[in-house]
Formats: structure tokens, sequence, C-alpha cells
């Protein structure tokens, strides 16, 4: 059985992405959890990670150390990885290669924390535009192939890729058009997306990192972490 190496619920939204895709279909795996900072140097990622980052997926002599490589990975043997019609197909990769490679404003403003709720101070013209790039694109795919889910009526690996945007909605009260914000329900009610949050408020770490650049841009309304 493959091993899928995280870090943080709370905070690796990189992490979530194989993590909920396996889940969410089926796909058997072990979880292998190193908090961010774990070791005495900080570097125990390189252990198990080429790249000392999360997440990595080992499975047997195979080792892979990207989330858009792993998902690739696990669809050599589970097509359900990815929409089976080639045109919806090919919507999904080009989306999930824009989440994987863009939206730099909203990772650095927006960063993922699961239990926390926030006000941001401001929306400038940057974060704005990833926004509503995001909001054009989920309602072009939902309008597009169906619904309910991005790429059509099952869940498929650009769901995941954008799973972690369905968190930083929630903790920054992000406005989307209504088809994308009744999208972001969904994905929030899923089953593996509900194991996940609640693990994530669980976490008895802090990363003084993380937790000091997200209230940069905002002011802490609600923690909801119990730890």
């Amino acid at each position: 059985m493959p091993t899928l190496y995280i870090a943080n619920k709370s905070y690796s939204s990189w992490s979530l992405r194989p993590w909920v895709l396996m889940s969410e279909l089926g796909i058997p795996f072990e979880e292998a959890l190193v908090p961010f900072g774990a070791g005495p140097a900080g570097n125990t990622f390189r252990t198990f990670s080429p790249s000392g980052r999360v997440p990595c997926l080992h499975d047997g002599n195979a080792v892979v150390w990207d989330s858009l490589a792993i998902a690739e990975y696990l669809a050599d043997d589970h097509p359900a990885v990815w929409p089976s019609d080639r045109v919806a197909r090919a919507w999904a990769r080009s989306a999930s290669a824009e989440m994987h490679s863009g939206f730099a404003a909203l990772r650095s403003q927006c960063g993922m924390i699961c239990g926390l709720r926030i006000r941001l101070h401001e929306i400038g013209a940057a974060l704005k535009a990833d926004i509503d790039r995001i909001g054009e694109l989920w309602c072009e795919g939902l309008d597009r192939f169906g619904g309910p889910f991005l790429a059509g009526n099952t869940f498929t690996a650009v769901d995941a890729f954008f799973a972690p945007v369905a968190f930083r909605v929630q903790t920054y009260g992000l406005a989307l058009p209504d088809p994308a914000a009744a999208y972001v329900e969904r994905l929030l009610a899923l089953p593996s997306m509900r194991r996940w949050y609640d693990a994530s408020l669980a976490e008895s770490w802090r990363e003084d990192k993380y937790e000091r650049e997200t209230l940069c841009y905002g002011e802490l309304i609600d923690d909801f972490r119990t730890a």
C-alpha cells in the first residue's frame, strides 16, 4: 500500500490535494503526517522527500514528490483521477495546472489555516484578480460540464486541486458568484473534507511563521481549534 507523507492539516494546502483525491476516490493509502519544523534542524522532510517538501508519495520503489505528479502517477492505475471525456479532461488538466502555478496573491495573502475566521484588512487589485479568476473558472467548468463538480458529475483531480481554496473561502469570507459559492459548500460537505477539517481543529502544533503571516493581512474573528 502506498504511503502519503503530509504536513499539518491546519496549514498544508499542498498536502490536502493528493490526500483528498485518494480519499474521495477510495484509493488505499497510509498517511504519514510529519509536522512543519519537526526534527532538530527542521529538515526532517528530506528523509522521505527529495525536495524536502510535502506531499510525497512512496509506492514500492517509486517516490513522487509533487502534488500534480502524484495525480498523474495515480491516474496510470486509477483512470477516475481525471474525467473520462477528452475535452473535459483537457480542461481539468489546464485548470489544475493554473492552480498549481498561479494565484500568487491568494496564496500569500490568504494562507490556509482551516480553523480560523479572518476579516481581511483590504482586498487589493492582485488579490481581487485572483478571486475573480477563480470565480470565472469555476463557473465555466460547472456550466460547461454540468456539475456538480468542476469537470462533470464526479470528483476528479481538478476538484482536489481547488479544495484548499474552499477552506480559504471559508476562513476569509471571500465573495464569489452564486454557482461558485454553492460549489464551495459542496466541497466543504464532502466526507473527506470534513475529516481533514476536524483533524486540523484537533492539532496541537502551531507554526509561528504561518500564524504571523496570516494576521498581517487581516483581523482574527474566531479560532475554532480545540487544542
